[in-house]
């Protein structure tokens, strides 16, 4: 995912006179904004500067780099709460095990994980009305997504293979020259057509089109909440129209998605939720449980790119810092390649087999942890007054976030905490006896593993995620040699505001498996 801050478009930058009327607005509206503020955050510590003008200059600080912000804040406070100034409030960000579990199970009308959510991506704006007010996808993730995964591996599988075929485009000969290939891009199309082989099935998962939509919807609606986060949040409607790209998405993947939907539609009419051949994907499952208003076409089709937002740029990160850190220590090609050969020549290509990919687990789960998606994870926003068990009040309106990198670089909790080590999990699992050693795969959630979240709100299709990126990872392995371009080291992630994103320009080497 590109991290970058875009532009507004020409319509809004067309004349000098329009820049210097938002600038005016928008300096209004951060005076109004702190003049409006509680003072009910005075007993938390403040890492920063408290005064109006110096706590404006560490909202600035904190979108040129949160990352080491948040860092310096939790040395210096250790494990007590502190709060940071962002353009126009506060943020409360917490660490220890005491607080994530309170923070975890937590209910929705105390602290918010949606709330939290429509606070940082607005999506009411960029995913939609009803996707925020209405997340019913969530439960079918969490359930049916996860209960169907064994029998959807084969499909997966195929669509890696035939998608790493089409896209890296390698000469057929074995030991053929090295190609060089831009990774973030290359893998943002591998999975989402993976993604959307189970998602709305064939032959539109393979649909340039369909593609291209999803992806870009990923990174225009992201870029989209970054521009409206440098707006007060009552100006967010005024903005929105400018920089959004909902509704010309919705009407694009509505062209592609109306046939398949109307022609399920009347399978569903005639004969119920089951019928010979019914599509197993997660198309028929939002149109099993949909109701009222959900059920258009329109709503079902902005439910898939939604859902896409979700899965496409966090899965796509995840694995662009997976391959980089494979290039960059090559001398764990060779055991994960053995590893993969023997469980597939037991188990074949399936859930078992995966499931018995320890080290192609770990190494997947120690990227993450190493260099995840940023230095937040459980954000919740405070629907009304919240006071933690330690008396930590938390007023109505304002965001708390944990912070996950600053515990998954605790060398308190992990030993050599700032060292990759790609087989940790997996030597941590193979010491444990009587199946204790599953806490540790890559797809569960614990107080020091927090790249899903934690608790009830934890990332409800992880596990096929997990499933996805083990499928991706283990076949490269075996098909493929891969190594950095000549004389280049580790592409360096990217930190705009809290957010550690993969390298989006960076190439490496690919090439077929020299047996």
């Amino acid at each position: 995912m590109q991290i970058h801050v875009p532009l507004l478009p020409d319509k809004v930058t067309g004349s000098l006179a329009a820049v210097v009327a938002i600038v005016a607005v928008v300096a209004a509206a951060f005076v109004i904004e702190k003049l409006s503020k509680p003072t009910k955050l005075d007993t938390i510590p403040t890492f920063g500067s408290t005064t109006w003008l110096g706590s404006w200059w560490a909202g600035i600080m904190f979108i040129a780099n949160g990352i080491d912000v948040v860092q310096q804040g939790c040395e210096k406070h250790k494990a007590a709460p502190f709060k940071i100034s962002r353009l126009y409030n506060w943020m409360v960000i917490m660490s220890g095990r005491k607080y994530l579990e309170e923070i975890a199970k937590c209910p929705e009308d105390e602290l918010s994980a949606l709330g939290a959510a429509n606070e940082s991506l607005k999506i009411e704006y960029t995913l939609g009305h009803q996707v925020y007010h209405n997340p019913y996808h969530n439960a079918i993730l969490r359930s049916r997504l996860t209960r169907n995964i064994g029998i959807l591996c084969p499909e997966i599988r195929d669509e890696v293979v035939t998608a790493l075929e089409e896209t890296l485009n390698l000469k057929d000969n074995e030991g053929s020259e090295w190609k060089s290939v831009p990774v973030l891009q290359t893998f943002l199309q591998v999975i989402c057509r993976a993604t959307n082989r189970i998602f709305v099935g064939l032959p539109l998962c393979r649909n340039p089109d369909w593609i291209d939509l999803n992806i870009r919807f990923t990174l225009d609606a992201f870029k989209a909440s970054v521009i409206m986060g440098f707006f007060p949040n009552f100006m967010t409607p005024l903005v929105a129209p400018f920089v959004t790209t909902a509704s010309a998405s919705a009407r694009r993947g509505m062209k592609l998605l109306c046939p398949i939907i109307e022609e399920r539609q009347k399978y569903l009419d005639e004969y119920g939720t089951t019928w010979a051949d019914k599509p197993n994907d997660l198309l028929s499952w939002l149109m099993d449980d949909a109701e009222g208003s959900e059920r258009t076409v329109k709503s079902l089709t902005m439910r898939i790119l939604a859902i896409n937002f979700a899965a496409i740029h966090t899965s796509s990160n995840s694995f662009t810092q997976a391959l980089y850190n494979l290039a960059a220590n090559p001398q764990y090609i060779q055991p994960l390649r053995e590893e993969v050969e023997s469980v597939v020549g037991i188990e074949g290509w399936t859930k078992a087999a995966l499931t018995k990919m320890h080290k192609i687990d770990s190494f997947l789960k120690e990227s993450q942890r190493f260099e995840g998606l940023g230095a937040l994870a459980i954000m919740r926003r405070a629907p009304k007054d919240f006071t933690f068990s330690d008396g930590t009040m938390i007023p109505k309106g304002t965001m708390v976030s944990f912070a996950s990198r600053f515990t998954h670089l605790d060398n308190e909790l992990y030993e050599n905490a700032e060292t990759f080590d790609p087989f940790r999990f997996s030597d941590m699992r193979d010491r444990e006896e009587d199946g204790e050693g599953a806490k540790y795969q890559m797809a569960s959630t614990s107080p020091e593993y927090l790249a899903f979240g934690h608790g009830r709100h934890a990332c409800p299709g992880r596990f096929f995620a997990a499933s996805e990126l083990k499928t991706m990872l283990a076949h490269i392995v075996v098909s493929y040699d891969i190594k950095l371009e000549d004389g280049a080291a580790r592409p360096e992630s990217l930190r705009f505001l809290s957010y550690l994103a993969a390298n989006t320009g960076a190439k490496l080497m690919f090439r077929r498996r020299v047996l």
